[in-house]
């Protein structure tokens, strides 16, 4: 008889985490996503980036499922390209949530996703893209970044850290969005009460499974949800220090295949007959 599934549902980032540095699979990596589907888990994707700047990794997956995307405020089905679930950013609220944390810092640099599976990232004057491979779209006016339902807000301060950042952001902006940091260079804005979370449960139980079914894998505070959810959190050997401190186990870095490591060893019993 066979041995039984480790996990049944592998729960990823993107970037810091699956993703090297110039935003490429490793081959080892993809093989091991594949002897583990072998297997007969799910491979899960749980992004802060949004569906339209996830669709060409799935691409790549050959993932026909489903992804959490744009920090859990999505659900996209890959293979019918449409999203099954999204909440939006009020925007009155988020213009509010801008203005309270610039009072307290002075100003900060904004960008939006827009809502919807073909939605723009919009940038304005003096933000920085941290992801320079990523699309976007730079307005003249902040005012322009609220034309379309958003997802959520991106910020950017040129001085201050991300943690300093994000903490102010959390001090002043109460119940008006919820504060994560997903960085280096970015601190979101999203609808209050979502999180990597809410996605990945919605997502676990449109496919049947739940927290004890799943190990997920991260490397920024915003996967601190995540981990709390499943069963087991794997942190990355470059994750922050606030997600290493409740991490399971540390594995080794994105850029040395720290995602394959891991799932090498918990699906060893059941790879013997793959061959790719």
């Amino acid at each position: 008889m066979a041995a039984p599934i480790a996990y049944s549902l592998i729960a990823t980032d993107l970037d810091g985490t699956l993703l090297r540095g110039d935003d490429t699979l490793s081959d080892r990596t993809l093989e091991a996503l594949a002897r583990v589907a072998v297997a007969g888990a799910q491979h899960l994707v749980v992004t802060g980036r949004p569906a339209p700047r996830v669709r060409p990794l799935l691409d790549v997956l050959g993932s026909r499922g489903l992804a959490v995307c744009g920090q859990g405020a999505q659900l996209y089905d890959a293979g019918a390209d449409r999203l099954l679930w999204s909440v939006t950013l009020d925007r009155e609220l988020a213009e509010t949530a801008l203005g309270k944390i610039e009072a307290e810092v002075g100003q900060v640099y904004a960008a939006v996703d827009q809502d919807g599976v073909d939605g723009l990232t919009l940038i304005e004057p003096g933000y920085l893209m941290p992801h320079p491979t990523l699309p976007a779209v730079r307005v003249m006016h902040r005012d322009d970044l609220w034309c379309e339902p958003i997802s959520k807000v991106l910020l950017r301060h040129p001085s201050l850290s991300d943690d300093e950042l994000a903490a102010t952001a959390r001090s002043v902006v109460g119940s008006l969005a919820t504060v994560t940091m997903s960085g280096p260079g970015t601190v979101e804005l999203q609808p209050c009460g979502i999180t990597k979370a809410t996605g990945l449960a919605l997502a676990a139980e449109h496919l049947g499974l739940g927290p004890r079914d799943t190990v997920a894998f991260g490397d920024m505070p915003n996967d601190i949800p995540m981990f709390d959810w499943a069963a087991r959190g794997v942190a990355m050997a470059n994750a922050h220090p606030e997600l290493k401190a409740i991490a399971d186990e540390i594995t080794l870095s994105n850029e040395d295949d720290g995602i394959a490591v891991v799932l090498e060893r918990l699906f060893a019993g059941r790879l013997v007959d793959f061959a790719p």
